[in-house]
């Protein structure tokens, strides 16, 4: 492991013995603060929250704001009533300093200024127990010059929340000489839990996020100083590689003043951060919402696109090459914080070693000083993009890691753990491998579909994909070691069909299964129709009733009923238990795994329904029909390998149906499907 993480990758492995925070306080009530607050509110509503500000008016203005967002979040219904009056109850607002006394957390969000927030830190220290946690939500600021004249700088450090904090779960927390390592471990395990993807940094300016989003930033002002393109020809020929172009960003954060402030303080590394001047002139800039159609002339979009990949090579390399973070951090972050398509060594990938060479010669003429990788090409491709791996006494965990996509599974997802399974399956100190969901809610939302309308109307094609696609199933089917699923929330489509293929399901008491392929116009094709029936269904009539359920009407499964029908073994607490069961339950599965049973399976009969139902959407009759024959026929063969390929085909019959492109297409639009057949 690193220095930064002497300990494990996956944040919720250990239960700290520290409690949950019943009382924090956050020091600025002006601009980031109050979403910093409304999202511990959200997250703990039963705990007590303190808003300190010197200005009434700030004070106020957060007091409206909480308000607004949990009306908001009523009319959505993404809070229930209850929740909402516990959101609002026990929060305070005040200019007296005195009320944070007994706070276990203390978030500071003031003004960018390294003496006022020193002087905070001084206040809070005299008020606060001796084991209360201080965190500064500095984006550039290093926290050795922060906590330099507290008296117990141990539980002190840098906490980095990205806007809108409340709803943005990209978080970095500073590693830096004299902060405990419990303190560390805590936060980083707090803030996974929840809801947030943590990152640990060391204690640079800038740290790794800041670091790009504001040189990002500022060679975007560079082009327009330099007249080479307007703000909306740079924000529209941005948005090829993230959502909102830079401009867009600033105006929305009111961000001139930060890249000012954090680039004058990057200038200590050298001329070449200076901020541009147009910074102080301008204090909005004229451009258009994301998606907006506007066109942008080919050689101005060429230009633009190098430039803003230079520094973004540049700043994440930097990062990686001073080891500020690891790369794969630097990777995620980058998407999950701040919104990035993909993360900067997938965009490198993408374009080769040529054309990524050829732009940062083109970015390093063009901006002499700043940093150039130090590395080869290669040295920034070979690592887990979304995937961590811990071991546990001889037992390798494997956590999805794409909390953006809610640990959606892909290709490259399946390929990353099939190389773990692969490397470590001949280890004789390996004894197997446990597979789980990064976070406290979602284990795996399914498969991306972003492939599928690649294969609408080749019956061919779509079974080839999925046969493709069960690669990392198939192996797990044949392996020796066991594979355990340790299921720690939402588990849904491919996601289930993983889980299922695992030699064991262990599950947290907030699981809960399904299938819901029907209600997007397609079916599980890599193993839903035929392994649950194989494993749990075989001589059991009114098991298989239940996954015909599942698999044609997209029925819900509760972890209880999981647990009542055999397909779930055992039922954890929390994350921390749930791993520890895992593990037992490896070393009891050590030599004696079981295979998927071979031959025929009875099942219930299967009804043809005219107008075929998930709730109150209506589904589609022809893809139902084609659910129940595949069904049916796996069912009936003789091998697992027959039964699979069926499911395959089926696969392959249903992406030529109209069902699914409109399932696909409406899933994508975020509206209701209306199937027709």
């Amino acid at each position: 492991m690193s220095e930064l993480y002497p300990g494990y990758r996956n944040p919720l492995i250990i239960k700290p013995e520290r409690p949950l925070p019943s009382k924090i306080a956050v020091v600025g009530a002006g601009g980031i603060g109050p979403d910093i607050g409304y999202f511990f509110k959200s997250a703990l509503p039963e705990a007590e929250l303190v808003f300190v500000d010197i200005i009434e008016e700030a004070l106020k203005g957060a007091s409206r704001r909480l308000e607004a967002y949990v009306q908001k979040a009523l009319s959505l219904r993404k809070m229930t009533p209850e929740k909402a009056e516990k959101v609002r109850s026990k929060v305070s607002y005040t200019t007296d300093y005195s009320e944070i006394r007994g706070a276990e957390l203390v978030i500071e969000a003031v003004t960018e200024n390294l003496e006022v927030k020193k002087k905070v830190f001084r206040q809070v220290e005299e008020l606060v127990d001796d084991d209360a946690i201080l965190g500064s939500n500095t984006s550039a600021i290093p926290a050795a010059r922060i906590f330099a004249d507290i008296r117990n700088p141990r539980r002190a450090t840098n906490v980095h929340f990205f806007a809108p904090a409340w709803r943005n779960p990209g978080l970095e927390i500073t590693v830096w000489e004299k902060v405990e390592r419990e303190i560390v471990d805590y936060l980083y395990w707090l803030f996974c839990y929840l809801g947030k993807a943590p990152i640990l940094v060391n204690d640079a300016i800038g740290y790794v996020l800041s670091r790009v989003f504001d040189n990002w930033c500022n060679d975007a002002a560079l082009l327009l100083e330099e007249k080479v393109a307007t703000a909306p020809e740079i924000d529209k020929a941005a948005e090829e590689f993230v959502v909102a172009g830079p401009f867009y960003v600033l105006n929305l954060a009111k961000g001139n003043p930060i890249i000012v402030k954090a680039n004058t303080l990057q200038m200590e590394e050298g001329e070449h951060y200076r901020p541009a001047k147009i910074f102080h002139s301008v204090e909005s800039w004229r451009t258009f919402r994301p998606g907006s159609r506007f066109e942008v002339p080919p050689e101005v979009a060429g230009t633009v696109k190098d430039r803003l990949l230079g520094v973004f090579f540049s700043q994440s390399c930097e990062a990686v090459d001073r080891g500020i973070a690891l790369i794969d951090d630097v990777n995620m972050g980058c998407q999950v914080a701040l919104a990035f398509r993909k993360g900067p060594f997938d965009f490198m990938r993408d374009l080769g070693e040529a054309e990524f060479r050829r732009i940062m010669e083109k970015y390093g003429c063009e901006r002499p000083g700043m940093p150039q990788p130090q590395h080869d090409f290669q040295y920034y491709q070979n690592f887990y993009r979304n995937i961590l791996v811990d071991n546990l006494d001889g037992v390798k965990l494997i956590t999805i890691r794409r909390p953006h996509v809610l640990n959606a599974l892909n290709d490259e997802v399946n390929n990353e753990i099939l190389d773990v399974l692969k490397k470590f399956e001949g280890d004789a100190e390996v004894k197997g491998f446990i597979i789980a969901g990064y976070g406290p809610s979602v284990f795996c939302a399914g498969a991306d579909i972003g492939r599928f309308p690649e294969v609408f109307g080749n019956a061919e094609a779509a079974a080839n994909y999925a046969r493709e696609f069960s690669k990392l199933f198939t192996y797990i089917d044949g392996m020796s070691k066991p594979v355990v699923a340790a299921v720690n929330g939402i588990t849904l489509g491919g996601g289930l069909e993983l889980a299922v293929r695992c030699h064991r399901i262990l599950a947290t008491k907030n699981a809960w299964f399904q299938f819901p392929e029907v209600t997007l116009g397609i079916l599980p094709g890599v193993g839903g129709m035929v392994v649950p029936y194989r494993r749990w269904a075989r001589s059991r009539k009114e098991v298989s009733e239940v996954f015909h359920k599942m698999v044609r009407f997209a029925r819900r499964l509760t972890v209880q009923e999981a647990y009542k029908l055999g397909m779930v073994s055992k039922i954890a607490e929390d994350y921390s238990e749930l791993i520890k069961l895992a593990v037992s339950a490896v070393e009891e599965l050590e030599g004696k795994v079981e295979r998927i049973p071979e031959g025929p399976v009875e099942i219930a009969e299967l009804t043809p329904v005219e107008t075929p139902m998930a709730e109150s959407l209506p589904l589609s009759r022809e893809v139902d029909l084609v659910v129940c024959k595949a069904i049916r026929e796996a069912a009936a063969a003789q091998t697992l390998a027959e039964a699979l390929e069926i499911s395959y085909k089926a696969f392959g019959e249903v992406a030529c149906l109209e069902a699914a492109r409109e399932g696909i297409s409406a899933f994508m639009q975020r509206r209701k499907p209306s199937f027709k057949k």
